[in-house]
């Protein structure tokens, strides 16, 4: 078990919502630095995993990886080695490096089931990457709207991403039209003071939030451009 499994800007926002100390024992008793093996093998059953990275300013990004079942398996409690990679147009390829943290969340939306693990990057390579596990811990399933997945074939190349300086209506729309929302936070888990320089890693995490959807979902989500 983790002794003290929330970083600061936690701590600070359970102890403004007068939950600091419920918070403190049961996070000490559900997150662990370890998989146990029903995470494991619930991984290595998905067709696709939800991903948190930082990329080189700090910026975090939230995005999937997908591949056939079986291609994210764990070859001990501490790793989970994943057998796919983000397409080059992906802002989570700039995250992927040698040390860096990544968030991921594992999701089965028939079942409503779901389980998150925090991990550092190593061995990253041409086929895909091994995660070493910082957190691991399950999430209830309150709110994923059930849905049962449909699979099509894979496209004969990667659509082009496109890029905004900001919401346009097409992207409005897009929003108001769902239902389910993945988003990717972090933030400066600790300092490392060297001298005159000061290293600020940062700890990765993805999550899901689900609500009718309509506008009331977008407002909720990104109230100044909806």
């Amino acid at each position: 078990m983790i002794d003290v499994p929330f970083h600061a800007g936690e701590r600070a926002m359970q102890l403004q919502a007068g939950s600091r100390e419920v918070m403190a024992a049961a996070g000490s008793r559900v997150i662990r630095d370890f998989m146990p093996d029903q995470h494991r093998d619930f991984f290595a059953l998905l067709p696709f995993l939800v991903t948190g990275g930082i990329d080189a300013q700090g910026q975090p990004w939230a995005s999937m990886l997908a591949a056939p079942a079986g291609f994210a398996h764990s070859p001990d409690p501490t790793h989970l080695r994943i057998d796919a990679l983000p397409d080059a147009g992906d802002p989570l390829a700039a995250s992927l490096r040698d040390g860096a943290t990544l968030g991921l969340l594992g999701i089965q939306p028939h079942t409503r089931r779901r389980n998150r693990m925090n991990g550092t990057v190593e061995a990253l390579g041409a086929a895909g990457f091994t995660l070493e596990v910082q957190q691991s811990f399950g999430n209830c399933p309150k709110y994923i709207q059930a849905r049962e997945p449909a699979y099509r074939p894979p496209a004969s190349a990667p659509a082009a991403a496109q890029w905004l300086d900001g919401l346009d209506d097409a992207a409005r729309a897009l929003i108001r039209r769902a239902d389910t929302l993945f988003i990717a936070s972090a933030h400066p888990a600790s300092a490392a003071i060297e001298g005159d320089e000061v290293s600020m890693p940062a700890r990765a995490a993805s999550t899901s939030r689900t609500a009718a959807a309509g506008p009331a979902s977008c407002a909720w989500t990104i109230s100044a451009a909806c």
